[in-house]
Parts: structure tokens; C-alpha cells; sequence
């Protein structure tokens, strides 16, 4: 752990030195740890990848139907099985192939050239070409190329947040660090991929290529997993059980007719016709297409989905892995509390007396408004505090609104703005004459200004500090002696701040000649004027979003690159930590045995300065417990995590890497948003339930109308095109419209569902029976009353009653509760206009030139018809009374 030693002793570590390694030592170095570049494992070909999707049970069954029809010559049946398997693959591969440019936006994170001393010389050279032992040189701008153990630095601040989470510039030094730390408390070390906002610095090469921090994410991005979607997993078991059922359903149809002595062709052509009956030939594209329409509906809610199946994922959401900074809060240091010794802060903190007096002229006003003293006095004090914060501070907001500076700085300009104070025209009648500028090891930084002829110096910085260096106290219009009441009354109020998390910044001043030069021994003997509190503060929408997922059974987890602190107040504030919950560090958390994690998971409410291994073990160990999680980042540190979680949420502001690697991404990059997507996710599984719900009944009904026809010894009731023209034609649409369903009542009031529940469970089992026993018996009875013709005309019979009866039972699976009188027929457009077009289109089976490819024969009139549309309309009826019996 090079943070641990010195840079004497890193230097001689790695044999190298001041003036650099030679050229001839840094080609063995090259050669020893290679080049210092991301390495790739290889990736799975698309022919593979398209091939894979022919070894799903069902699609194997429909390709044996296909080319047994080829044989026969049926080619129409067959081009129209193999057109639909080959678009369900090229989906398939599609889904796939966007999960793999994780990398290949990391890899542009790699900064092309170094500055480096070699030989004693200054040299720009190619950053692959970097090795451990190097000596590298960075300047504000500079993106830094390898991980490295700083030897010198003058005032370097870097950019980590791509690799910690925090956006704050990190102050860096030279100075060992005694204790094991997390990475964002490495003050003496660089990282590949941050970038150096200010100051410079020497640093030594310690890590290249996959060994650096970034190298790391790399590996964890390749080795973490694509998880299937519950969903997915569901429909995959389902398509295996239901693939072997039609296998053993249709060899036994067969067996059963050779035996009976019925012709071996047309018998095996009998069980391709139950296979093709049983099989939802267009299930996939439908939960796709269902899929794609909830995509749309969150776009409108500020979240894109990347991913399709991440719609359904999102409404089995059990836990919520969340970042806090910018997800939870608003990314916005504000000044939310000020402290003046002696005054009403809530009353006077609203500067009112600005309109009636001169706020750079207050001592004159003290003189002049006598019978006002009492408001005027407090005025003096809190003129010093803001003049304070306004002078002694090197932040601005440029005409474009955009916030210039150091963030802790910006909000004392946002918070003197908020009260109609101009900063820049106090700035402007204020100058500065001389500054000190903040170092870390002081703690402070000064400035002198000239405000109406006489020189003040303003210092500002750590309230410990501050208070060592004052030997005055103003109280309203009084400066008084530094007292031990007055040090203690400072101490607690700053106590009470720093345990609420807030970030406070105490405040000084002294008039000094106009011939005055400050140096570092002129920060003693200060007048203490007042303490500022501040914080990242919770978006206003968090607090009722974080209750909305509680009372949906939705765990909110907080895992942060913060202060420990910081965390739980904030966690606390919002509503995400209770009573008795838990807040642990990443280090905390490395010294859990993953037996010791799972007995204290679910009360562990906040994990503070986290690593990314952290981050997928905290994501791992709430899949263990089957619970389906989600996670949130926005940095290339959240990339590994968010990969590995069932569903990765990055931030629309977040790197590139992280968007990548999610599954989701929020425009607005709140929390709030999460929670109305689960709304979303939730009615688009509920809604794909119907869909395969509608599907399977229709399925059901010609399979027990084949299998009665079977056993009743009557001719087969369907021929294979016609099953094809059902299943991909008339009831495509309906199963789409259903996707278009707006959500149930309390959507939102009940828990996530259980991600172990199968796609038909007992409840929709049992819909499913019914309505397919329902559509079944129509199916049987028309084909009888056919048949009492011909078997041609109870075939055509059969065919019309079945394809109209899973037409109109559209309207019944619009829920399985609800009757269509309580939904309204006009609630759901694209189901009454999916019934009308499939009417349509079913009518066009029946004209002259059509007829022959469905088999309808001349004797099928208009009374035949008009039968089994009374029979399809009565099928509908019993399953909305169903509803009724269920209630």
C-alpha cells in the first residue's frame, strides 16, 4: 500500500528516482508489465450468438414442423415459421450486443499522452508507454494518466468522482497516511482517469493497465455477469416444460392414430398440428413489442430504457441500491444555518434592513438610526459574516448561470444571492489588495479588502482553527474579549452542526494599515464574527418517493462514497435509515465474513466509503437472498456494480462507462423517478401477464378441441395454416393492445412480487383453464353442428368459432378480476381497435379466391356464420360471469 509509506521509500520500492528511469529501463519495464492499456476478453461471434437462439425447446419443435412441411411440399407454412424464427433471433442477438460497450467507453477514458522525466529530461511520450517507476508531472487540465504515489505537489486538486462518487476536487499532499483507508481518503495518491483542476504535482508511477484502479473496473465489468430478467428466466423454464408436454402430447396423438390404422402421414400430420396449436409462435416478439411500449411511457417520466427487459425487471424491484449524492440530494452545496454570537440569527438572517439602510455603510447607520440600535447593532455582525463570505472567497457565476469554483464557496455566493445581495458590485467596491491563499495544513485563507478607505482582512476556514487564532467576539454591536463562555457557546453550537452532518466554515476579520502585507503569523488576534452551516441538502420529491417505495415493500438502500457521518444524517432525514438500522464503512464491511453480512444485511441501511468490489458484493449478497435489486451510479466505479445488479439505473449526467452499463438511465437523475418507473415496470408485467394469459388460453382451446376430435374419432378441426393464421395473425394484436392497459388500483399499495413466481401461477392457471376449457367447448360444439353436414363444414365451423372466440376474448382478458362493464369498452382504444381489425381480417378468409387456402368450403353461408359468431360472443359472456363466481 503505497499510500502507507513515504516517497523516499516508494521511490526505492519501485528502483527509481527524481530524475527518472532511462530509456533502456523502461523498455524491459514495458515488456515486463506490458502496456498500459485496457486489456479485452474476447467476445462470443454473432453467428454464435444468432445460432444460440435455435436451442430454445419450442423454436426446435417448430423447426421440425417447418421442415417436415417442406418435405410435403407445404411451403407456405414453412417460410411463414422459419420468417418468424429468425426475427425472434436477430432480437435476440440485438438485446446482446447492447450489453457489451461497457468497455469500449472505458477505454476512452485512457488519456493519450504523459508528461514524464526520463534520463533527467522532460519528455511527452505515449500513455500506453508508461511503466511503473516513472516520474510523471501534471498541471491543471491534465487528465492523470496511471495510478500514482505523489512525491511532490503545490496546492493539486483532482477530480475523483468518476472513481469515488464524490464531485468535490480532492485537495491532494505529499504526507504518508499511518491507517488503512478507502481510495477517496488517499490524499497522496492519483488515480487513472481523474482530472487535475488546480495546482501541480510530481507523481511515481505505481500501477499501469488492468493493475490501476480503473484496470480493476475493467476486470469486474468483464467477469460480471449478464443476468437474465425474472421474466426471462420464467418464460425460458416454461418454454422447457411446455416444449417436453408437446413433445409426449403429440407422439401420443400419433401412436394413438397409427394404432386406431389411420394413414402414418396423416396421422404424423395430425400431431404437427397439435404442436403448432400448442406453441405461441408469436410470444416473443408480443412481450417484446409490449415491452417497447412501456419504454415509451418512461421516456415520458424522465427514464430511458436501454435495455427492454428492464421494464418488466423494474416492477419485481425488492431493493434499492441508490447513490446519494445528486440521486438522494441535489448535488448543490447550500448554506442552510448561520450562527452569530449573541443575535436572533432567524430573525435578522434575512438581511430586511437592506432596503432601509446602506449595507457597506452600517456604522454610519448605528449613529444615525439611534432609536434602531438593537436591529442595527445585529446588522454590524452579520454585515462582517457576509461580507466575509463574499470577499474572502474565489468563486463566481459567469452570465450563463454556470457555477465557477469550489463548490463550498459557490454556496456562500448562492446564499448571499438569495437575499438580493450582488456579489460582484460588493466585490467591485470592495477590492482586494492581497490574498493567502487556502493550503490544506493551515486550514484557513485570508484576504485584505479596502471598504470605504480603510483595509480589513478577512479570514475564513475551519472553525477549530478559527477559534484558536481570535482574541475578539462581536456580539451585535459590541466587540468583546474572546471569554471561555463565549469559546464554549462557539464550540457547542459547531458540535451540534458537525453531528447533523452539515459542513461549517467559521468567519473573522481585523482592520489592518493601509500599508499592510499579510503574512501567515498576521492570521492570530481575529475577531470572530459567526459560524456558516452547510449541506448537500435531499431533494424536496425524496422524501415522499423514498415513503411511497416503503409502503410497496421496497427496501431503499444508500451505498456512498461519503463520510460515514454525512450518510446517515442524510439517510436519516429522508426516511431510508430507522431506529435500528445499521450504517457501515467499506472498511467495516471488508471485516464481515459473508455469514456475519447475511445475518446483518437487511438492517443495514447506509454503506459510506465504498469501493467498487463493495459496491457488487452489497449488490450480490441481496441476490443471494432472492431478492431482485436494483442499483444506481453514475461513475466508472458504479459500472461493475450496476452490471452485476438485475437492473442498473445510471444518472443522464453521469460517465458514459456507467450509462454503458446500465440497463436504464434518469434524465434527472432522481430518486423520485426510480420509484414512478417501478409504477410503470409494475403495470407492464401485469399487463405481459394478460398477453401470455390471453395466449395461452386461445392455445388451450384448440388443443383440447384437437384432442376431443381425437378421441371422438371426427376429422382434425384445423389445418396448419389455419393454427398459423390464429396464432400470428388474429391474436397478435389483441395480445399487443393488452400491453396498452393502464395500471390496476393500488398498483403501488402491494409488495414486489415474489421474482420465484412462475408466469402461470395458481391463480392465472386457473384463468387460463377456464377460459381455454371455455373456448374449447364453443370450439367442440360448433364443429358437431357442422358435422352434421360434413366434416368439411364442421372443420370450417370449428376454424371460424375458435378464431372469433379468441378475438373476442380480447374484452374478458382485460383483466381477470374486472368486468369489462367496470373498465368500460372505450378505456383501452388499441383493444377495441385490435378487435375490429382481426374481425376484418378473419372476414377475409371468407371471400371467394381465399377460401381454398383456409379449406372453407362453398356450403359455409352467412347462417353458418352467424352461428359461430353467437357462439364466440356467448364463450365471452361465461368468462366475465367466471369473474363474478371468483369474486
Amino acid at each position: 500500500m503505497f499510500y502507507q509509506k513515504n516517497s523516499v521509500e516508494v521511490l526505492n520500492d519501485l528502483d527509481s528516482n527524481l530524475t527518472g528511469l532511462t530509456q533502456e529501463e523502461s523498455k524491459l519495464r514495458l515488456e515486463k508489465y506490458g502496456c498500459n492499456a485496457l486489456q479485452e476478453k474476447s467476445k462470443t461471434p454473432t453467428w454464435r450468438l444468432f445460432l444460440e437462439n435455435f436451442k430454445d425447446p419450442l423454436v426446435i419443435i417448430l423447426l421440425i414442423a417447418a421442415m417436415t412441411q417442406v418435405f410435403l411440399g407445404d411451403t407456405v407454412e414453412s417460410i411463414i415459421i422459419f420468417t418468424v424464427l429468425v426475427i425472434n433471433a436477430v432480437l435476440g442477438v440485438v438485446q446482446t450486443k447492447k450489453a457489451e460497450s461497457s468497455l469500449d467507453s472505458l477505454k476512452k477514458l485512457s488519456v493519450p499522452e504523459a508528461k514524464v522525466i526520463r534520463n533527467n529530461q522532460k519528455l511527452t511520450i505515449s500513455s500506453q508507454e508508461l511503466v511503473p517507476g516513472d516520474i510523471v508531472i501534471l498541471e491543471a487540465g491534465d487528465y492523470v494518466p496511471a495510478d500514482g504515489r505523489i512525491i511532490e505537489s503545490q496546492t493539486l486538486k483532482v477530480i475523483e468522482g468518476m472513481l469515488t462518487g464524490e464531485s468535490e476536487p480532492v485537495l491532494k499532499n505529499t504526507d504518508a497516511i499511518n491507517e488503512e483507508c478507502a481510495l477517496g481518503d488517499q490524499k497522496n495518491m492519483v488515480f487513472s482517469g481523474s482530472m487535475v483542476v488546480y495546482g501541480r504535482a510530481t507523481f511515481v508511477v505505481t500501477s499501469t493497465g488492468m493493475n490501476t484502479e480503473v484496470g480493476k473496473i475493467a476486470d469486474l465489468l468483464e467477469t460480471a455477469g449478464n443476468k437474465q430478467t425474472p421474466l426471462q428466466e420464467k418464460l425460458d423454464d416454461f418454454g422447457k416444460k411446455l416444449g417436453i408436454a408437446i413433445v409426449f402430447l403429440a407422439g401420443f396423438i400419433f401412436a394413438l392414430e397409427v394404432f386406431r390404422g389411420k394413414d402414418l402421414m396423416n396421422s404424423f400430420m395430425f400431431a404437427i398440428a397439435i404442436a403448432v396449436a400448442a406453441i405461441p409462435e408469436a410470444l416473443t416478439s408480443i412481450v417484446t413489442i409490449v415491452l417497447a411500449s412501456g419504454t415509451n411511457i418512461m421516456a415520458k417520466k424522465q427514464s430511458i430504457i436501454r435495455k427492454l427487459p428492464a421494464v418488466e425487471t423494474l416492477g419485481s424491484t425488492s431493493v434499492i441500491c441508490t447513490d446519494k449524492t445528486g440521486t438522494l440530494t441535489q448535488n448543490k452545496m447550500t448554506v442552510v444555518e448561520t450562527y452569530l454570537y449573541g443575535s436572533d440569527s432567524d430573525k435578522f438572517n434575512g438581511f430586511e434592513y437592506n432596503k432601509n439602510y446602506d449595507f457597506l455603510n452600517v456604522e454610519d447607520t448605528i449613529s444615525s438610526h439611534s432609536n434602531e440600535i438593537a436591529v442595527a447593532g445585529c446588522m454590524l455582525q452579520e454585515r462582517y459574516l457576509n461580507l466575509s463570505s463574499i470577499l474572502c472567497n474565489d468563486s463566481d457565476v459567469n452570465e450563463e448561470g454556470i457555477e465557477i469554483g469550489d463548490p463550498t464557496e459557490v454556496a456562500l455566493i448562492n446564499y448571499a444571492q438569495k437575499y438580493d445581495l450582488d456579489y460582484k458590485s460588493i466585490r467591485e467596491e470592495c477590492l482586494r489588495i492581497a490574498e493567502i491563499p487556502f493550503d490544506s495544513d493551515r486550514k484557513l485563507m485570508t484576504t485584505v479588502n479596502s471598504i470605504d478607505g480603510q483595509n480589513i482582512m478577512f479570514t475564513k476556514g475551519a472553525p477549530d482553527v478559527i477559534f484558536s487564532r481570535c482574541k475578539y467576539a462581536i456580539k451585535c454591536d459590541e466587540i468583546l474579549e474572546m471569554s471561555d463562555e463565549i469559546l464554549d457557546e462557539y464550540k457547542k453550537v459547531n458540535e451540534n452542526f458537525s453531528n447533523r452532518a452539515l459542513r461549517v466554515l467559521a468567519f473573522a476579520y481585523k482592520k489592518v494599515s493601509a500599508e499592510f502585507e499579510p503574512t501567515l503569523d498576521d492570521e492570530n488576534d481575529l475577531i470572530l464574527i459567526g459560524l456558516m452551516a452547510m449541506i448537500d441538502p435531499p431533494r424536496e420529491e425524496v422524501f415522499k418517493a423514498v415513503e411511497e417505495a416503503k409502503s410497496s415493500g421496497i427496501k431503499t438502500i444508500m451505498i456512498t462514497g461519503d463520510h460515514k457521518t454525512t450518510a446517515a444524517a442524510i439517510a436519516r432525514e429522508i426516511g431510508i435509515m430507522e431506529k435500528d438500522d445499521l450504517a457501515l464503512t467499506g472498511k467495516e464491511l471488508d471485516s464481515l465474513d459473508d455469514t456475519e453480512l447475511d445475518s446483518k444485511l437487511e438492517r443495514i441501511s447506509v454503506y459510506a466509503r465504498v469501493s467498487p468490489e463493495n459496491k457488487i458484493r452489497i449488490v450480490k449478497a441481496w441476490q443471494k437472498k432472492g431478492k431482485v435489486t436494483a442499483m444506481t451510479g453514475d461513475g466508472v466505479n458504479d459500472a461493475p456494480a450496476l452490471k452485476q445488479a438485475d437492473i442498473g439505473i445510471g444518472m443522464g449526467s453521469g460517465t458514459e462507462v456507467a450509462k454503458d452499463a446500465s440497463a436504464m438511465v434518469l434524465v434527472d437523475d432522481n430518486f423520485a423517478t426510480i420509484v414512478n418507473a417501478i409504477e410503470v415496470g409494475r403495470t407492464v408485467y401485469s399487463n405481459i401477464k394478460k398477453s401470455i394469459t390471453y395466449l395461452f388460453s386461445g392455445n388451450l382451446g384448440g388443443i383440447i378441441s384437437i384432442l376431443f376430435a381425437v378421441f371422438a374419432g371426427w376429422a382434425n378441426p384445423f389445418t396448419t395454416i389455419q393454427l398459423l393464421f390464429i396464432n400470428l395473425v388474429t391474436d397478435s394484436l389483441p395480445a399487443i393492445a393488452l400491453g396498452f392497459e393502464k395500471p390496476e388500483k393500488n398498483t403501488m399499495n402491494k409488495p414486489p412480487r415474489d421474482p420465484n413466481e412462475s408466469i402461470l401461477c395458481k391463480d392465472t392457471l386457473k384463468v387460463v383453464l377456464t377460459r381455454g376449457s371455455i373456448i374449447g367447448i364453443v370450439t367442440i360444439l360448433a364443429q358437431y353442428i357442422g358435422m352434421q353436414t360434413s366434416d368439411a363444414l364442421g372443420a370450417a365451423m370449428a376454424f371460424s368459432t375458435i378464431t372469433l372466440s379468441r378475438i373476442i376474448q380480447t374484452f374478458a382478458a382485460r383483466s381477470n378480476s374486472e368486468t369489462i362493464c367496470s373498465l368500460g369498452f372505450t378505456s383501452n382504444k388499441y383493444a377495441l381497435g385490435a378487435v375490429i381489425v382481426c374481425l376484418a381480417m378473419f372476414s377475409t378468409t371468407l371471400l371467394p379466391f381465399m377460401r381454398g387456402i383456409f379449406a372453407i368450403p362453398s356450403v359455409f353461408e352467412i347462417q353458418n356464420l352467424a352461428i359461430c359468431f353467437g357462439l364466440a360472443v356467448l364463450a365471452t359472456i361465461c368468462m366475465e360471469i367466471s369473474k363474478l363466481f371468483k369474486r
